[in-house]
């Protein structure tokens, strides 16, 4: 990282000390005693490893240099080491950089791409780039992987970038964190490549909250490294008033993005096991019956960012039964999805259906014309949320097999605010439309005396 020449510009100054500092120790390589004192601060352990480690886990605020640091680490495990005998001959070996979305996993990419165009030995060593691949003379493949478990097997690893771990099990996908990263560990098996994961910290829960309570410190696993600290340890470049302005909005959020600590404010709502009791395996959907009264919420949306889902159900003696889910993702004809659904609820003998308070009058003048009566939900969502907690622990709901309902209702999130008021909701960057119908649902068939069509 010192020669111009190989990687001497990617991470250089004295801003970016501690993060050559820990990719030097990562590595294996022994520190001068300034460096190991910088090291002590951030992983806690007195003694660098001198050995490579088998994992790598950055706890960082944002704008800390991850992911460019993160890059730097990929360039030097792609184009500098020596993996010939790892490999079958003919067989390439592949570094994957994994997020939450293509979009996110794209800018990590980006930064090897430039790290490795900027480096003129490493330059020579590019055999073809294109959007989601860079193809190097050393038998190596840089590729952009969503992170899903399915697609990371039957690979050779040399290395691999997970980023924004702690986001990865609450962006609506049916693919935990730990799903993922015990896919990719056997990858990385054959070659000894490093597990490279950065994120900034979020709640404490997931394979990222794991690590650290596991590995952070001097009685952590020798071969897997645990670094946290704030953003200006990481970057002192980053304005303090930036940093003070944050606080300033808001506190407990801001010590999760630049103050590098897990936030407390935040705890799940459901557990997977709570959940999946409640849930009936191999029943998608359950038909209408002459003889059972129904009732239905629907969530409305305008097509362009949220889906449009609808829920119908009954009971039966204490049990609220879940019959129908419906999910209209963007972008869609909101009139469409409209009448759509009530086909559907005729089908089910309903007339009226409670829903939120989206747009005002126009889902109640869209039901009008297909004589359903919409009527406005009197209860706000996270009061939706709460009176559900205590019908699905105690098990009085009976729930589809639908992965993203399920998926939506472990990803419920309690947060306590300043004044300390719960409120409850979906994770930032997820969805929690269909958990939102069935919650709307339980809701509706204590609100309305209904009046059944023919």
């Amino acid at each position: 990282m010192a020669d111009p020449a190989l990687l001497g510009g990617a991470i250089p100054g004295e801003s970016w000390l501690p993060w050559r500092t820990l990719l030097i120790a990562a590595m294996g390589e022994p520190l001068t005693d300034d460096e190991r004192t910088i090291f002590t601060a951030l992983t806690g352990r007195d003694i660098e490893p001198l050995e490579q480690v088998e994992e790598l886990w950055c706890i960082v605020g944002r704008r800390g240099g991850k992911t460019r640091a993160a890059g730097t680490l990929a360039a030097y495990v792609a184009g500098l080491c020596d993996h010939s005998d790892a490999l079958a001959p003919g067989e390439r070996g592949v570094l994957p950089i994994m997020a939450a979305s293509t979009d996110q996993a794209t800018r990590a990419f980006h930064h090897v791409v430039g790290i490795l165009n900027h480096s003129p030995v490493l330059r020579s060593e590019v055999q073809d780039q294109l959007s989601d691949v860079i193809r190097l003379g050393t038998a190596i493949d840089v590729q952009i992987r969503p992170a899903n478990f399915r697609t990371l097997r039957g690979i050779t690893a040399v290395g691999a970038i997970g980023d924004e771990v702690a986001f990865w099990s609450i962006e609506g996908s049916v693919n935990p964190d730990s799903e993922i990263l015990d896919a990719l560990r056997p990858a990385l098996a054959t070659t000894g490549g490093p597990l490279v994961v950065i994120s900034s910290p979020y709640a404490r829960r997931g394979e990222l909250w794991a690590a650290y309570k596991r590995h952070y410190g001097p009685k952590g696993d020798p071969r897997v490294l645990v670094a946290k600290g704030p953003s200006r340890t990481f970057n002192p470049t980053l304005k303090q008033s930036v940093v003070d302005r944050a606080y300033e909005r808001d506190a407990a959020v801001a010590s999760a993005e630049y103050g590098g600590e897990f936030r407390t404010d935040v705890e799940a709502l459901l557990t997977r096991e709570a959940v999946e009791a409640c849930v009936s395996p191999g029943v998608r959907e359950r038909g209408a019956v002459a003889s059972t009264s129904y009732f239905a919420f629907v969530d409305p949306s305008g097509g362009s960012a949220d889906s449009f889902t609808m829920c119908i159900g009954h009971r039966d003696d204490r049990v609220v039964v879940i019959d129908a889910i419906r999910e209209r993702k963007p972008p869609f004809s909101p009139e469409g999805v409209v009448e759509e659904y009530c086909t559907l609820l005729k089908s089910y003998r309903v007339n009226r259906v409670s829903g939120d308070r989206y747009a005002g009058e126009w889902p109640r003048e869209q039901f009008r014309k297909h004589d359903i009566q919409y009527e406005v939900a009197v209860k706000a969502k996270s009061d939706l949320y709460r009176d559900l907690l205590p019908v699905l622990n105690s098990r009085n709901i009976d729930l589809l097999d639908h992965d993203r309902l399920v998926t939506q209702l472990i990803g419920l999130e309690r947060r306590t605010a300043r004044g300390g008021r719960d409120s409850i909701d979906h994770a930032p960057g997820a969805h929690d439309d269909i958990a939102n119908a069935v919650a709307g649902c339980i809701q509706a068939k204590r609100s309305f005396n209904y009046d059944w069509v023919a």
